[in-house]
Order: C-alpha cells, then structure tokens, then sequence
C-alpha cells in the first residue's frame, strides 16, 4: 500500500469534523435536526428559487454554445494525448456515476406522481400523463448534465490541459492565481466541495436504501423498516469501499460497463412485453413535448402562485428546484469522476457526450418504465397511484406486479439498483480521495476507506433525521455555496480560453510547477 504522503490536512479534519458534527447532532436530537431541516427547505424553495433555476439555465446555454464554437476542437489534453478509455467504457461510466440510483427510484414514481397531482392540467387525465412525461423529461435531461459538465469541463481542462492539480481550486486559477489556489482561499473552496461531495452522495445512498428495502419487502417479505434499511447501507458501504480499493479500472469500470447491461436488458424487456406501440408514442410526444417548452420551463417560478394553488403545496420549490440544488450536490463528485476519465477528448465531443447521449437514454428510461406506469393506471387496473402515495420506492414494484414475470424484472432491479448503488458511492469515494490528496490521481486505498464509511454514515443520519425531507433540506444547505463556486468556473474557464492561444507554454510551465508544489 502507498504511503499516505500526500495528505491536505485542513481539507481533511475539517471535512471529517463537520461531517462528525452532523452525525452526533442527528443521533442525539433527530426530531430537533429534523426542525431546522424543515425551517430550511422553506426559505430555500421560498426565496432563492429564482437563483437556481437562472444558473441551471445559464449552464445549459453555456455548455452548448461552448460545444459548438471555434473552443469545440480543443482537447481536454496536450493535443498529442489520446482518450484512455473507449467510448462505450467512458459513457457508462459517466452515466453510472452521474444518474444511478436516482432514475432507478423515480422510475415510475415520478410520472405517477406528477399524473396524480398535476401542475399544468386536471390530474389524473391523458392531458396530466402527457404533461407528467415532459416533466420528467426536463427534470432529467439537459439541465442536470450542464450542471455536471460546467464542473468537469473545467476540472479536466485545467487539471489535463494545464497541469494543474485535480481540484476545484484549480479551475479558478485565472481569477485567484497561485497564492489563492494554495493559501485560504483554495483550502476553503475545496473544502466546501468535500462537504458538498458527501452530502450529495449521501442524499442517493439513502434513498437507494429505502427502495431496496421496498423491494426485497415486496418480494421476499423482509420488514420495511429503517432498521433493515440501516443494515443495507452498512453491507453496502463495505462493497463500495472495496470497489473503489481497487480502482477505476477493475472496480467501477467492470460494475458500470455490467449495470449498463443490465438496464438495457430490463427496459428491452419491459418493451417487449409491456404496452410496446403506447411506450414508443410517449418516447416521441414526449421528447418534442420536451424540446418545445424547454425555454418556458427553464424560467418558470410560479410567480402568481398558480401552480402552487393547483397543487396545494409549493410545486415548483419541491420539485424543479429541489433538483436543481440536488444535482449541484452532486456535481463536484460527478463533475471529477467524469473528469478523471474524460482525458483525451475534444470539448465539442465531451460535451456531445455528457448532454446528449444521457438525456436521450433518460428519456428511453422514463418512457419505458414511466409510461408504462401511466398506461396501468390510465387503462389498465391502476393502483400505482395509491401504492407510491403511500411509499414513494413501491411504484415501479407495483408496476411491474402488472406484468409476466414481474416478480424476475423486480429482482433485477434491486440488483440493478445495488450496482448503482455502489457505483456512485465508490465514484465519490475515490474523488474525495483524490480531494484530500491535492489532486492526487490514485489517491491512497486508506483515504478512500476512511470516506466510505463517512459516507455510509451520513447516509444512515438522513434516514434517521427525515429521509427525503432531510434528503431536500441538506441538498439546498450544500449546494448554494457550490453554485457560486460553479458560476465563477464558468468566468474562469471562459478567461483561460479566451487566452488560449497566447502563452500557451508558459501558462503550461507555471501550471505544472505549481502543480508539483501543491502536492508537496
């Protein structure tokens, strides 16, 4: 094993304090965290929605014109480097880590619910199930993708084309320089993206281990109580680590190019036996339906309350912007792992890789098991409804209960949720690694074991304090301060370009030298 030399200390115990912190308040007080959660959430969605939903849009905006611009041909490496992982390693990878255990959760429980409830026609009508679908569409396609591209974008040009170390700081290096990358400055903002790392993957570990438990529940009838669930995050946690011992290439490469295989095999599947014309009809509403109201939707806050009367709660803070703040949760993990595997590559084609490609197979995912939820309950005998009333986890267990072996799709995706599962976890595992080591490539096996069952034990505190209320609260609370981070990589990252053909060596040589000094 290597020495663990090249260890940030400051990075280190003030993200393993604060995270101390959080888990002792919530083992001594949960009704009391639980509290502020709730008082949080409520002037998040009430007075900063407007933030999120401007930034988000922002990003998308900025990733594309990016890609299509004269900046579209210039490699994410020295121009003689080559990818280090095929195209079909490096999506599934990418997707793995950067949707998992999320699309697997609201698979069918989002549509339902938006069908139930609709925010933009009566509910429960074709009119609602046509609007559900757009919905999820815009909730999981380009928007989410920007947020992860803005960080990775970044994190690989600096970090590959620069020499620079593989941390946030570094993408500010043209706003902060030097002294701001090592001193204070640099310390803090790759501090807050520890923190922000592990809260963020400690939202999907819990989540994923609600809908486990829901679904060995319904088919093996083990309790489905936070107990069993605890326990399920304990087991899973000592599989990530170990997953993310071994690296990317034997551990999350083989586990994600398999949930990959997977997945397509239970959607193929579902097609096929499911209402095959209906699923391929909403694939295609759905996706114009999309593309048409992308920019109304970008912008919409409820201003006039309207939607929010509709509903009976406040619709769009729960829900759009919830996900907004969810993903930038997640985007310096995601962001890193992408990064890490993204060498090698053109900015016009990373980018046609991180926006395209996954929304069009998120689109593929929800109009499959999604659609064929809606189509149960809009001709069939319904019941998912009532079901994810009750437990959100429980939709697409019900759904699949409609269908000719229901009970071997639902095993596979239990197993596909556990892939996930600990694909994402081992990801951020590893990136927090490298986080904690000044950007070390191949951080040492001791530091991502310690962060495995840091994570593991975050994850535990968020079901204990509220499940996904306390998911909701603690992706707000982490992610403003990274959205500001996020919006500066943009200004950075578009000054580095602009001067990208002036100096090009010398902003090369003063980059690796401070790159070896910051590993010191």
């Amino acid at each position: 094993m290597k020495s663990v030399s090249k260890v940030d200390k400051p990075i280190l115990w003030s993200s393993l304090i604060i995270s101390a912190a959080f888990v002792v308040a919530t083992l001594v007080t949960p009704s009391g965290v639980s509290k502020i959660f709730n008082t949080v959430f409520s002037f998040f969605t009430k007075n900063l929605g407007w933030v999120y939903m401007l930034t988000a849009a922002m990003f998308v905006v900025f990733c594309i014109g990016l890609a299509v611009s004269k900046y579209g041909n210039i490699k994410l490496s020295k121009d003689d480097e080559e990818p280090e992982y095929s195209r079909g390693s490096w999506f599934a990878m990418l997707f793995a880590a950067g949707m998992g255990v999320g699309l697997v959760f609201w698979g069918a429980a989002e549509p339902i619910m938006h069908f139930d409830t609709s925010p933009f026609a009566d509910s429960k009508t074709p009119e609602a199930a046509t609007i559900a679908m757009r919905t999820v569409l815009f909730h999981w396609g380009l928007h989410p993708w920007a947020l992860y591209a803005v960080v990775a974008l970044a994190l690989a040009y600096f970090q590959f084309r620069k020499g620079l170390p593989g941390l946030i700081s570094s993408t500010l290096y043209p706003l902060i320089g030097e002294k701001g990358i090592r001193g204070p400055i640099g310390k803090i903002i790759d501090a807050i993206a520890v923190i922000v790392t592990l809260f963020g993957v400690a939202t999907s570990l819990g989540l994923g281990a609600q809908q486990l438990t829901t679904g060995m529940s319904f088919q093996f009838g083990i309790p489905n109580t936070t107990t069993v669930a605890l326990v399920l995050i304990a087991i899973i946690t000592g599989l990530f680590t170990i997953s993310a011992v071994t690296g990317i290439d034997k551990g999350i490469k083989f586990l994600s190019n398999t949930n990959m295989v997977i997945a397509f095999l239970l959607m193929f599947f579902l097609l096929f036996i499911g209402p095959t014309r209906y699923i391929l009809n909403v694939f295609t509403e759905s996706i114009g339906s999309y593309l048409q109201n992308i920019v109304s939707l970008s912008f919409f806050v409820d201003t006039q309350g309207i939607v929010a009367k509709h509903t009976g709660y406040d619709w769009i803070g729960s829900w759009t912007v919830f996900y907004w703040a969810w993903w930038i949760t997640w985007a310096p993990f995601v962001g890193s792992f992408i990064a890490r595997i993204s060498k090698g590559r053109t900015i016009r084609e990373f980018m046609v890789g991180i926006l395209i490609a996954p929304t069009l197979l998120s689109a593929m995912w929800f109009s499959i098991i999604g659609g064929s939820a809606l189509y149960i309950e809009l001709y069939g005998s319904g019941g998912i409804g009532a079901a994810v009333a009750k437990d959100v986890p429980s939709g697409i267990f019900v759904m699949f209960n409609h269908f000719p072996l229901g009970g071997l799709m639902a095993v596979l995706t239990m197993i596909l949720l556990a892939i996930f599962f600990i694909t994402s976890a081992d990801s951020a595992t590893f990136v927090i690694g490298m986080f904690t080591s000044g950007g070390e490539l191949n951080p040492d096996n001791r530091l991502k074991i310690v962060w495995g069952v840091v994570e593991g034990a975050l994850a535990a505190m968020l079901l204990i304090a509220g499940g996904l209320s306390a998911v909701q609260t603690v992706s707000f609370v982490f992610s403003f301060p990274f959205m500001v981070i996020m919006i500066l990589m943009v200004v950075s990252l578009l000054k580095a370009l602009g001067k990208s053909n002036h100096n090009q060596a010398n902003y090369d040589l003063k980059a690796s030298n401070e790159g070896k000094a910051a590993n010191l």
